[in-house]
């Protein structure tokens, strides 16, 4: 049986944004001032860290997988695309030469989307000083 790389890429990166998710849910929930044996054990149900839930931690959480879904998926479209064009623009440069400043020119266009998800993540990330607050 072979397995597309597509495939196997989508579930590695599905993984890491639940393993993701998760830790940053456990970062959320623990509060620096509190200790863990002050965390009420719930007899009928068992979960700990549940109780420790606050809207800051939930916002926190929030914006923390909403700066890594903008740059993961910022990241994977900008990375499809640029392997396209420039595969394209090889192709073009090659047949003509003088094509080369516009094909660049493609090349840097799609580069800029991954710039920009990283930059809309760094402001994700510069709201969680003001939810803390």
């Amino acid at each position: 049986m072979r397995i597309d790389n597509r495939v196997a890429s989508l579930v590695l990166f599905s993984l890491g944004a639940i393993v993701t998710a998760l830790g940053a849910l456990l970062l959320a929930t623990i509060d620096g001032s509190a200790s863990l044996s002050a965390l009420r054990v719930v007899p009928d149900t068992g979960f700990e860290m549940l109780q420790a839930i606050s809207d800051a931690g939930l916002a926190i959480m929030g914006l923390a997988i909403g700066a890594g879904l903008a740059l993961g998926l910022a990241g994977i479209g900008a990375g499809l695309g640029m392997g396209t064009a420039s595969a394209a623009a090889l192709g073009a440069i090659t047949e003509k030469p003088e094509t080369f400043g516009k094909s660049i020119l493609y090349v840097v266009f799609i580069e800029a989307v991954a710039i920009y998800g990283f930059v809309i993540a760094f402001l994700l990330i510069g709201l969680i000083s003001t939810v803390l607050a």
